[in-house]
């Protein structure tokens, strides 16, 4: 189980009105637009320019697996935290934690999974992680 305190990062959000279903919950669907935010902003927390990476190397992420694993309800208005860390980095693949608190609390409410896999630009092969953002990550 995700514990807050295994988590060195986490982004704030504020549930929006537009997010939520008919059962007054956040649709399932936006679970995934959570992860991928809070995955941008740890990139821009670790000072990463992405975009530039992909232009200068040549290389970018090509998601190839994601899970969400849903433990609680989250209701609108509520501000939620969406903690990351890596939890393996391969030789082409990195494989993301995240895990979703209300915020100021420990309870987990979502936990996921999201597997990015290096390719090089228009090809859709692995290709090996450059050293130069491996180094940008913390250790593990």
């Amino acid at each position: 189980m995700a514990t807050r305190d295994s988590f060195d990062f986490s982004y704030a959000l504020r549930v929006r009105y537009s997010e939520i279903d008919a059962q007054g919950v956040v649709f399932n669907a936006h679970y995934l637009t959570y992860f991928d935010t809070a995955l941008n902003e740890y990139m821009r927390h670790l000072d990463i320019d992405y975009q530039g990476m992909v232009e200068k190397l040549g290389v970018d992420f090509h998601l190839v697996k994601s899970t969400v694993e849903y433990l609680g309800p989250i209701h609108f208005d509520e501000l939620i935290d969406i903690a990351l860390r890596p939890v393996r980095i391969g030789r082409s693949s990195i494989t993301w934690e995240l895990a979703i608190f209300r915020s100021g609390e420990s309870e987990c409410l979502t936990r996921g999974e999201v597997v990015w896999v290096c390719a090089e630009v228009g090809r859709h092969q692995s290709h090996p992680i450059p050293a130069e953002f491996v180094d940008l990550l913390p250790a593990i």
